[in-house]
């Protein structure tokens, strides 16, 4: 029996046994939004399915456990035999599994295949955002793995399959598989060009030798990554199978794997090419930097994806939270104060999942215009939206107070995870001059942009001024460079505000225009204008069905 002085009163319960897809009103509204009409009713039930399993008991716990036992490398066997292999616990393979299994991988290929997709990587890594590394890179290893058809033909189906196999053998004898790639090097960083690894070409048509080093290379036990190396012709883009077609290891040796400060359920590792590493070229010689510029794109608008998600659990976990605790005569969630900040980070999460998935929208629609405003928009979306997750679920644990600060909130793990996004795939710095770069070399990507935006102009006197703005700053090109961050966050801005005014309630649009583009708000969460109808923002966000 327990003691009655520790009687439990005043807790929330745990947020589990839901539905993360159908409570997320931002996500289900954008996904029948953007999907053809006779798509809609099975995709919804797909991420329904997806919903109830991300919100379940037992998903939850295998994301724990994936974080508590982290991967660990051998790389020896009993016998000195050198294996190269990453042992993860069970929970990360399943987690893989129901990823998978759900077309987290599979986008390409089928009609409406970026939004569904985008909305399930939204809500499968909102249980655990560290397997969503591994799916990330295989979906976004298509567009690179087309420029060799022949190559394509053979690793595309296997990549967008449903079936996860774990264990390293050789491709064709495997019903799926994962990609990765190997970009990053000591001397280089995020300057894809001072790529050192060499690469020697053999007789056999397209085949090399790689010789070198990659200083991070995620999840190290997919089937084969794309590799950026030196060939005689200048940067080329590679494909390394972890294993040959005659059943032989290839030599890929994982030196250590990174102790990192989230993400810690994936693995990355440090990776040698002794010089008998066998690759297989994707692309022309020297074109290797504009191969993977079309990976590099998908894997930064999952970078937008997963802060999105990140954001929207910490929100829906401090809704619930407020939702339920009573403080100073009433529940949290009724104070004003409280109400004030709640509301101001549900805005914030809401304008993150819209913007990805207009983004994702535009890579289905494959219109000329849509595709140049990819080539602005999604530079600026990665530089801003993975900026806003941290402060965003740094609040939401807030929140919690001290119950949010222990582990078993599991808030943070998110908090951990939070910087991941804007540091993977090119930081802030690369974001932002990636934008100019757009505005100063392809005047159709700025013109996309500016129609988008136009779409909304007259519906709020706020959104006209900053767009307004936007083009005075956009005319003034005086040290552009040292402005580029501003700009890219402005770019950022406008577009959310553009998207919001035209689909969301009107309640969440006007909060959003106030705080972010009116001024009517000061630097921290918790400071929009008492007179918007907050309540409503906030009962949108919480997460109910």
């Amino acid at each position: 029996m327990e003691a009655r002085s520790h009687t439990v009163t005043n807790q929330a319960p745990p947020l589990v046994g839901y539905d993360v897809f159908t409570c997320d009103r931002a996500l289900s509204e954008a996904v029948a939004r953007h999907l053809p009409a006779e798509l809609l009713d099975g995709v919804r039930e797909e991420l329904r399915r997806l919903g109830r399993a991300a919100g379940s008991e037992q998903v939850r716990e295998w994301g724990e456990l994936a974080n508590a036992f982290p991967p660990r490398l051998r790389t020896h066997d009993r016998y000195g035999r050198r294996i190269d292999e990453v042992d993860f616990h069970p929970s990360w393979h399943r987690l893989l599994g129901k990823a998978v299994a759900a077309g987290l991988t599979d986008a390409w290929g089928r009609p409406g295949g970026h939004v569904r997709r985008a909305a399930g990587f939204l809500v499968a890594t909102q249980a655990e955002a560290g397997h969503g590394c591994p799916v990330s890179m295989t979906h976004a290893a298509v567009p690179a793995l087309r420029a060799e058809p022949e190559l394509a033909a053979v690793w595309e189906p296997l990549a967008a399959s449903r079936v996860y196999e774990r264990g390293l053998r050789p491709a064709a004898g495997k019903a799926g598989v994962l990609l990765g790639m190997g970009l990053t090097e000591k001397q280089g960083g995020s300057d894809l060009r001072a790529v050192a690894t060499s690469a020697r070409p053999l007789a056999e048509d397209g085949a090399y030798l790689l010789t070198g080093h990659k200083w991070f290379c995620s999840a190290p036990m997919s089937d084969a990554f794309l590799v950026l190396a030196r060939a005689p012709g200048g940067p080329t883009c590679f494909l390394v199978p972890r294993v040959l077609d005659d059943g032989s290891r290839n030599a890929f040796a994982l030196q250590r794997l990174k102790d990192k400060l989230g993400n810690r359920s994936n693995a990355s590792a440090e990776v040698e090419f002794d010089g008998t590493t066998w690759a297989r070229r994707v692309g022309e010689e020297g074109r290797g930097l504009r191969t993977v510029m079309g990976m590099v794109a998908a894997t930064r608008l999952d970078c937008v994806l997963g802060s999105a998600a990140l954001m929207r659990q910490a929100v829906a976990q401090a809704v619930h939270h407020a939702s339920y605790r009573a403080a100073f005569g009433g529940l949290l969630a009724d104070k004003p104060l409280m109400r004030n900040v709640l509301a101001d980070l549900a805005v914030e999460s809401e304008a993150a999942t819209v913007l990805g998935m207009r983004l994702a929208a535009a890579y289905d629609s494959g219109t000329e215009r849509d595709l140049a405003l990819l080539r602005i928009a999604v530079p600026a979306a990665k530089y801003w939206v993975t900026k806003r997750c941290v402060p965003v679920v740094a609040e939401a644990l807030e929140c919690l107070g001290g119950n949010g600060y222990v582990e078993e909130s599991g808030l943070p793990r998110l908090l951990r995870e939070s910087p991941l996004n804007s540091v993977w795939e090119g930081a802030g710095n690369v974001q932002a001059l990636d934008v100019l770069r757009a505005l100063r070399t392809e005047p159709a990507a700025l013109d996309a942009y500016l129609r988008e935006v136009g779409e909304a102009r007259g519906a709020d006197p706020r959104l006209d001024r900053a767009i307004r703005g936007l083009l005075a700053e956009l005319a003034d090109l005086d040290g552009v460079e040292a402005r580029a961050r501003r700009l890219a966050e402005r770019l950022a801005l406008v577009l959310q505000g553009a998207l919001l005014v035209r689909w969301a309630p009107p309640e969440v649009a006007d909060a959003f225009c106030a705080g972010r583009l009116g001024g009517e708000a000061g630097a921290a969460f918790g400071t929009l204008p008492h007179t918007l109808d907050l309540r409503a923002v906030v009962e949108r966000a919480r997460p109910v069905e």
